[in-house]
C-alpha cells in the first residue's frame, strides 16, 4: 500500500501525523451509496472523526449527521451541514445544550430518558416550539464486542428498558414535543450480523405495540455498530454494506410513510485513516526488544482504552528477519504500548512506522496529554 514514493515523501514531513488516503473514504461511501434505498437515511457519527476535510467528503455524499454534544452540532453547522440532517444524541445532554439545538432546528433528538423528554418539553415551551424526538430504547442484547463498546444490553447506560414502552403513549401527549421516532444502538465494531437480526425483530415488535397504542412512528433509527478489519485492513478496505443495510431493509416491516436511519461512523471512515511515526529508540530489555515511536496513546488511544488492535508497518526497513517486538510510546504510562511480541521486519532508529485503521477514534480521541503538542493531518491528494 505505501510505496517508495510514498516513503520518501514521508520522510519529508515531521512525525507523528495523521494521513488519509482520499480515494478509500470516497470508495467506502459509494460503497454506501449503492446499498442504501431511497426510504433509508445516514448520519454520519462525527465523533468518529471531526477532521474538516473529511467531513467535507462525508457532506458531498449527502450524509447527515449524528452529534452528542452541541459543539459537535455547531462544528457541523460551521462546515455547511443544514440542521435539518442533524440529529442530536447523548444520555446527559445540559440544558444549555437542549436549548441550543431547539433554537438552531435541528432533525430530531434521541432521547435518552423520560425525565429527559420532559426536560425537552418545557425548553420548547418557553421557545414556543415543537421539537421532534425519538426515544431510545434498549433492546437488552449482548453484541459480541468488546465491553467497553457495548451499548444495548441491560447493564449499559443508555435508553430506557424494554418494559417501559408502555409509557410513549402518556408521553405523547405532552404540548411541546413530538414522539416521531424510535432509536436503537447495541454496540460498535461488531461483525457478527446475528445480534442486528435479534434487533429487527425487536423494532417491529417494538413499532407494532406502540402504534397499536395510538403512537405513530415516522424514523426508525436502528443505530450503527459495523465493525472494520483492524488485523488485514489492505484486503478489507470496504465495509460490508451491502449485508449491513440489506439486513434492515429486508427484516424490518415499513409502512409507506417510515424510513429506516442509520448511524454510521467507523465503517465509514476506519480504513482511511493512518498514524505515521518514527522509531525513536530501539532497545532489549531482559527478554523483550522495544520500539519506542514518537507518537503515543495522546495520538491514538484505543489500545491503552480497549486493548484493542490494530495493524503496524515498518515501511522503510529494507530487512527480511523478523522479530518480536513490544511498540511502545513516549507517554509517561505503561499503558501507552500500542502492541506486545508484535511481529515485525528487523527496525532500527529513524524508520517510518504506519499503524493502520487509524480513520475512526484516533484524532477525534487526541488529548496533549504530557502536554504534548498536537499533530497535524495529511491527504493523499495534497502531498
Amino acid at each position: 500500500m505505501f510505496s517508495s514514493d510514498s516513503v520518501k515523501k514521508f520522510n519529508n514531513l515531521p512525525t507523528p501525523f495523521y494521513y488519509y488516503d482520499i480515494d478509500i473514504i470516497k470508495n467506502n461511501l459509494k460503497s454506501l451509496k449503492y446499498s442504501l434505498r431511497s426510504n433509508n437515511k445516514v448520519h454520519f457519527s462525527v465523533k468518529s472523526n471531526t477532521n474538516k476535510r473529511i467531513l467535507e467528503i462525508v457532506k458531498s455524499y449527502n450524509l447527515g449527521i449524528d452529534a452528542v454534544s452541541y459543539n459537535e452540532i455547531k462544528h457541523c453547522l460551521d462546515q455547511g451541514f443544514d440542521s435539518k440532517d442533524i440529529v442530536f444524541a447523548g444520555v446527559g445532554k445540559t440544558d444549555e445544550e437542549i436549548n441550543k439545538a431547539i433554537e438552531k432546528d435541528i432533525a430530531y433528538f434521541n432521547v435518552e430518558s423520560f425525565q429527559e423528554l420532559d426536560v425537552i418539553n418545557q425548553l420548547s415551551k418557553k421557545q414556543s416550539k415543537q421539537t421532534e424526538v425519538s426515544i431510545r430504547v434498549n433492546p437488552n442484547i449482548f453484541s459480541e464486542t468488546n465491553k467497553k463498546i457495548q451499548t444495548g444490553s441491560k447493564d449499559d447506560k443508555f435508553g430506557v428498558q424494554l418494559e417501559d414502552i408502555s409509557k410513549f403513549s402518556d408521553y405523547d401527549k405532552l404540548s411541546n414535543i413530538n414522539i416521531t421516532g424510535i432509536h436503537f444502538h447495541i454496540g460498535s465494531q461488531i461483525l457478527n450480523l446475528s445480534p442486528f437480526e435479534k434487533l429487527c425483530k425487536i423494532t417491529n415488535e417494538t413499532i407494532s405495540y406502540l402504534e397499536g397504542n395510538g403512537v405513530t412512528i415516522k424514523n426508525i433509527n436502528v443505530g450503527g455498530g459495523l465493525g472494520i478489519d483492524y488485523m488485514d485492513p489492505e484486503n478489507n478496505l470496504e465495509s460490508n454494506f451491502k449485508d449491513f443495510i440489506h439486513l434492515f431493509n429486508s427484516k424490518i416491516k415499513l409502512k409507506n410513510n417510515q424510513s429506516i436511519h442509520f448511524e454510521l461512523g467507523r465503517s465509514i471512515v476506519g480504513q482511511c485513516g493512518f498514524l505515521i511515526s518514527k522509531i525513536l529508540y530501539t532497545k532489549k530489555s531482559y527478554n523483550k526488544n522495544f520500539i519506542v515511536l514518537d507518537s503515543g496513546m495522546n495520538n491514538l488511544i484505543r489500545p491503552a482504552l480497549y486493548n484493542s488492535k490494530h495493524k503496524i508497518s515498518n515501511i522503510s526497513s529494507r530487512s527480511n528477519k523478523i522479530e518480536a517486538y513490544d511498540i511502545v510510546g513516549p507517554i509517561c504510562e505503561s499503558t501507552d504500548t500500542f502492541a506486545r511480541d508484535y511481529e515485525m521486519v528487523e527496525s532500527k532508529r529513524g524508520d517510518l512506522v504506519v499503524i493502520y485503521s487509524c480513520g475512526a477514534y484516533a484524532e477525534s480521541m487526541s488529548s496533549n496529554y504530557n502536554l504534548r503538542d498536537n499533530i497535524k493531518s495529511y491527504y493523499s491528494d495534497t502531498i
